[in-house]
This record gives structure tokens, C-alpha cells and sequence, in this order.
């Protein structure tokens, strides 16, 4: 009996052995696709490619992403939950979450590579039937209403002003980010993005009367 048990937890150790290997060179992966769709676009980027890169043949990559789309999702949902990883501990009101928001922008400061990709594979999901259309749709229209949400919640409990409309705030901010995060991809040694939103921030909770 104690060969048995001996047998099944060598056997354990193995299999956890093998899911980190897994995990580790998924990771790799991603990396590398991130990187190619960065460098090419998606619509450009050849998965042959992505798996030379890390040294992989074509059937060795499809083992563990069976097509370019299943590829890029994964891609996508990694990034929403890095985001969120960092975000989420700043949500209990309007002031943490756009404090959060600046953390977000401080995190992306450090991964422009990651960065440029996800903004190429949203510009990329304009087009007619990108695999990806119905990811960032959702994810827009999510982003927004949780932001909304923010600020009806402010203005139910009185923190700021009754008039505020919380979606047009909430489009207002989205807005002002996308077009931060683009200035600093076209040049990010002369932009300061993290600086930019910051101000602006500072200067939205002024006029909310949440400063400090």
C-alpha cells in the first residue's frame, strides 16, 4: 500500500511539473505573438512565425493554441485580467478608481510592446469580421458603464455634484486616455502619458470637489 501512495504522489509531482512547463511556455507564447502582432498586425502576422520564435514548430504551437484566433483571445483576456490585477483594489469609490486609473497607465508605462499591440489589434478590430470586433465592443461598452456606474454611485451619495452625467464623464475619460496612450506610442521619449493623465485627473477631481 505505501508503494502505492509513493507511485500516485511521484505521479502528482510529475503532472504539476509538466502544468508549470505548460504555463511557462504558453506564457512564452503570448509573449511572442504580442510582440509579432505589434510588429505586423494581426491581420499580417504569420502563427508560423510566432512559434520560430520561440523555437516551436507549427504543430508544437498548436497544441497549445489550435488557431490564430484562439491565440489572440488569449492575448486579449491576459491583458484584461493584468488590468484589472491592478485596477481592482481601487474601486470602492469615484476618487480610487480614477486614482487607479493613473496606476494603470504608470503599470503600461513599463510594457510598451504589450501596449502597441493591444492598440494596433483595437484599431485592427474596426474591420469588417476581425475576430476580435466582438471582444472589444464588449469590453468598450463594459469599460464605460462601469465608469458610469462610478459616478451615479457618487452622485446618489452626494459626493459630487447631482447634474453630473455619469456616461458622458465616463466617454469624456475614456476618450482622454486613448488619446494619451496614442501620443506616447508615436513618441514615448518626448510624452509623458503617465504625466498627462495625472494632470488631468488632479484636475477632474478639482472640479468634482474630491481633491485630496
Amino acid at each position: 500500500m505505501a508503494e502505492f501512495f509513493e507511485s500516485e504522489t511521484g505521479q502528482d509531482e510529475k503532472r504539476r511539473r509538466r502544468s508549470r512547463k505548460g504555463e511557462a511556455r504558453r506564457a512564452e507564447i503570448l509573449l511572442a505573438a504580442m510582440r509579432r502582432f505589434a510588429e505586423d498586425g494581426y491581420q499580417n502576422a504569420a502563427i508560423g512565425d510566432v512559434a520560430r520564435d520561440v523555437g516551436l514548430s507549427l504543430p508544437g504551437l498548436l497544441h497549445h493554441f489550435p488557431t490564430k484566433v484562439d491565440l489572440l483571445l488569449a492575448i486579449l483576456d491576459k491583458r484584461d485580467l493584468e488590468c484589472e490585477s491592478v485596477i481592482g483594489p481601487y474601486r470602492s469609490d469615484l476618487r480610487g478608481l480614477l486614482k487607479g486609473m493613473v496606476e494603470v497607465f504608470r503599470r503600461n508605462a513599463e510594457m510598451i510592446e504589450v501596449v502597441r499591440a493591444f492598440a494596433i489589434l483595437n484599431a485592427e478590430s474596426l474591420m469588417k469580421d476581425h475576430p476580435a470586433k466582438a471582444w472589444f465592443l464588449d469590453r468598450a461598452t463594459q469599460l464605460q458603464n462601469d465608469i458610469a456606474a462610478t459616478f451615479d454611485q457618487a452622485v446618489t451619495d452626494g459626493s459630487i455634484d447631482g447634474k453630473i452625467d455619469g456616461r458622458a464623464m465616463a466617454a469624456e475619460l475614456i476618450a482622454v486616455m486613448d488619446g494619451l496612450q496614442m501620443l506616447w506610442l508615436r513618441d514615448p521619449t518626448c510624452f509623458d502619458m503617465v504625466g498627462g493623465l495625472e494632470a488631468y485627473i488632479s484636475r477632474l477631481l478639482a472640479s468634482l470637489g474630491l481633491e485630496g
